[in-house]
């Protein structure tokens, strides 16, 4: 109980500091407002009551002016907090009766434009007295009981019928804002406690790092709960995971010696393994979010499974386990990348459950169909695991969540994959006799080209690009230069959307590389729009991220400019540039 009225303190801390950093922005709108009403509603009846009126309500917003100010310059605290609340009540509450004098004032005497106006406005101020005091939902509450109170009388005993249908009009208004604010108070309280929860999932990393360095056996549980602060977090972990990949590319075209390399290839292969598991959430956010779509051609089986094995065979034979794929000539209908992840999750999960043995992966001619078997030799899978097995972040014989067993997010990416193709999966297995995953996909008869292969092995290629790149993190921003100026690039760095139109002005990019998320609530997006504006709409341009959450990638995706996901690979990044500096764009026309 202390420590849950521990956090609910510091939450109305925050939530006290935003709203009287709020309160500058009415002052200079209540001095305009008010003047303005004085002149357009004054007549020789009403001339002096309007001008007390202007007084008041000027001189009860400087009032909560000055006193925010003087309250943030001593500090809110959690012992200060909750009188804060009551004193900040009682001053809105008076800033709420001035407001509700105005109809007093002016309806009696003013014309049927006139009386508009000043019930518009007193809907208006109501509405925006909500943006900037339901952070403090009692004290939104305070403001509105007196002003609409005040204006609620009147209405009341004006002697037009239509008043009084107004006045119940009015009050319903008010419960619908009533209502919005403690939404809107809600949300901030969960959007500050979810602030602290990553503060305090930042600080512990931290301090496992440190750890760490003591001892072996430090490090190796360092690095497990770091695996688990990954799987939880998204764009503040893939920002120095990304630009430290940039900046090993750089230092291997480099001369090294060969300890030298050797410690490059080390650190590389740390690299790969964070990139891995950040890649297996990332592949879950985007299905989630609804971002892959779909794009379906003929496919080779065989070019699918060379790529597979190229990959995965290393890693049998380091477990001493032989892994074996059928040669096949067959072609199917579906989309080559999300068909060539459904494999790789199956066999690295064959794999990594599979302790002697092997792996064998064939393809079988079932009519219109082509079935893809993925056998192992491993564990095998209770019958009551079977549906249990394709939920998210669940695994079997790994209770004591070793990341080197994964984040048990692959099957899971399967089973979403499979659904998304409108593909059909089985699953055989029992304990102790292995398991075999068979995938039925559409057969189709025609001759394919080869195809074009993915990346290019051997950068070497000058690029003779002017590139814009657009990041707020110096390292990434740092590292991106030296890789792409490695490249042959001439480059720009800037941080955010006036530097970008300045350096564009200056040197017009041939490219933009710009994160998604930028400070001050700016997105890449912006920036890349207002830069075609300025320059041509025809200006190539990337996005990067590095959120995982579903609703920040559909923003990404709906901006129509092609996204890479950090960490990016340097080979791809290459790939796309160097298309794009040979007016050839198939890369990005698929990232699209």
């Amino acid at each position: 109980m202390w420590r849950l009225a521990l956090d609910e303190d510091r939450v109305l801390v925050e939530q006290l500091k935003l709203l009287l950093n709020n309160v500058g922005t009415s002052v200079l709108s209540t001095v305009f407002l008010s003047s303005l009403l004085v002149w357009t509603l004054s007549n020789p009846g009403n001339l002096n009551g309007l001008l007390l009126w202007a007084v008041a309500v000027i001189g009860s917003k400087l009032i909560n002016y000055v006193h925010a100010r003087r309250t943030l310059a001593a500090g809110v605290n959690a012992q200060n907090a909750r009188k804060l609340v009551g004193t900040l009540m009682f001053l809105n509450a008076a800033d709420g009766a001035a407001w509700g004098i105005l109809p007093w004032v002016t309806l009696d005497s003013a014309s049927l434009a006139g009386a508009v106006l000043v019930i518009a406005v007193m809907a208006g101020i109501k509405s925006y007295a909500m943006s900037v005091l339901s952070v403090v939902f009692p004290v939104y509450i305070a403001f509105c009981v007196f002003d609409a109170t005040a204006i609620g009388l009147k209405l009341w005993q004006m002697e037009d019928p239509a008043y009084r249908v107004l006045a119940i009009v009015a009050l319903l208004y008010v419960g619908t804002l009533i209502a919005q604010a403690r939404i809107n108070a809600r949300v901030t309280r969960s959007v500050i406690n979810l602030r602290f929860e990553n503060t305090e999932l930042i600080d512990r990393l931290r301090d496992e790092t440190h750890k760490s360095l003591e001892a072996r056996q430090d490090a190796m549980q360092a690095n497990l709960a770091k695996s688990k602060f990954l799987a939880a977090a998204s764009h503040d972990l893939r920002q120095p995971i990304h630009a430290l990949g940039l900046f090993l590319e750089v230092i291997s075209r480099g001369e090294l010696s060969t300890i030298q390399r050797q410690m490059l290839e080390n650190a590389r292969g740390a690299s790969r393994a964070s990139s891995e598991l950040l890649n297996a959430l990332l592949d879950f956010s985007r299905i989630e979010a609804g971002v892959i779509k779909p794009q379906s051609q003929a496919v080779s089986m065989q070019a699918v499974l060379s790529k597979v094995e190229a990959e995965f065979g290393p890693q049998a034979n380091e477990k001493g386990l032989f892994y074996r794929s059928r040669e096949t000539y067959a072609h199917v209908e579906t989309d080559p990348l999300l068909l060539e992840l459904i494999v790789r999750n199956l066999v690295s999960n064959a794999i990594r459950y599979t302790r002697e043995g092997g792996v064998l992966v064939a393809c079988r001619n079932r009519g219109q169909y082509l079935v893809l078997e993925v056998w192992d030799t491993g564990i095998g899978i209770e019958p009551s695991q079977h549906q249990e097995i394709f939920r998210e972040f669940h695994q079997l014989g790994n209770p004591e969540r070793d990341r080197n067993k994964g984040l048990g997010l692959g099957l899971a990416i399967v089973d979403r994959l499979v659904k998304e193709l409108q593909l059909e999966l089985t699953l055989q297995s029992k304990p102790g006799a292995g398991s075999v995953f068979r995938l039925r996909l559409p057969l189709i008869h025609v001759d394919v080209a080869p195809q074009r292969e993915e990346f290019i092995q051997h950068m070497a290629s000058p690029l003779k690009l002017q590139v814009l790149v657009v990041d707020d993190d110096r390292a990434i921003l740092e590292g991106t230069v030296q890789l792409l100026e490695s490249w042959g690039c001439v480059c720009d760095a800037v941080a955010g959307l006036d530097e970008a139109l300045a350096a564009a002005s200056r040197r017009r990019p041939d490219l933009v590389i710009s994160d998604y998320r930028l400070r001050d609530l700016e997105t890449g997006a912006q920036v890349i729009q207002s830069l075609r504006a300025h320059v041509g709409a025809e200006l190539p341009a990337l996005l990067v991220t590095g959120d995982t959450a579903p609703e920040r990638l559909r923003e990404a995706q709906s901006s129509g400019v092609p996204l890479l996901h950090k960490p990016v690979s340097p080979k791809l990044l290459y790939q796309v540039l160097y298309e794009i500096a040979n007016k050839d764009a198939p890369i990005v026309q698929r990232l699209e």
